[in-house]
């Protein structure tokens, strides 16, 4: 296992080709987007701290069907995937483990399914912030309005006006590339029940994402 920095737009994870490594990502933030056959993305993944990359090697896959890449800059703890699996069938009790790990991240993905057909942009756009602020230490998130674009999966000047939206309740201040969150309460409300029950299975299944 080997420390490695995640500069930003880093591909982790290709689709439909072999996974070379994991990454437990120790800072930052990979996102694992799905695409359509005529270019169209939009996350459906989220990995900070709390998590790891390439979860198919631990379901006996070599490859992933989305793209996974770092959304905020950190770094990562990098094991290649022979020596992972190889950890893994000496270990039924680690594979186990990182299966619960798999389940939270598929419960994730439900729960953005759901929030994305139902709920408003503004909503979509707080419980995201709030996803953010539990990976993330301190108040400010480096993002553009082109990454919210592809998270969110909607265009451009709709993240800008969402945005607008929340600084002007004043829960968000938002600059050139840079997010600050002022008040987490008022997200919380404003995301209208989409944010929890990820965090919660998580707490269940492993214990309580904490920011470092």
């Amino acid at each position: 296992m080997q420390r490695c920095e995640l500069p930003l737009r880093m591909m982790l994870v290709t689709p439909n080709v072999a996974i070379e490594a994991v990454y437990f990502i120790e800072q930052g933030i990979g996102s694992v987007v799905a695409r359509t056959t005529s270019g169209r993305d939009a996350e459906v993944g989220f990995i900070g701290f709390e998590g790891m990359t390439g979860s198919t090697l631990v379901m006996g896959d070599d490859r992933a069907a989305h793209a996974c890449f770092v959304q905020l800059e950190g770094e990562a703890i990098r094991i290649d995937a022979a020596p992972f699996n190889a950890a893994l069938a000496a270990s039924p009790t680690l594979r186990l483990f990182l299966l619960r790990f798999v389940n939270t991240l598929h419960t994730q993905a439900g729960c953005t399914a759901l929030v994305n057909a139902r709920l408003k942009l503004e909503e979509r756009l707080a419980r995201w912030l709030l996803m953010c602020d539990d990976r993330v230490p301190g108040e400010r998130l480096a993002i553009t309005h082109e990454f919210l674009s592809i998270m969110l999966g909607v265009r451009r000047p709709g993240v800008t006006v969402a945005l607008q939206l929340l600084e002007g309740r004043a829960l968000i201040r938002s600059r050139r590339g840079e997010i600050v969150i002022r008040d987490r309460a008022g997200l919380l409300e404003l995301a209208n029940g989409s944010y929890g029950e990820p965090e919660a299975e998580y707490a269940r299944l492993i214990g309580e994402i904490m920011p470092g």
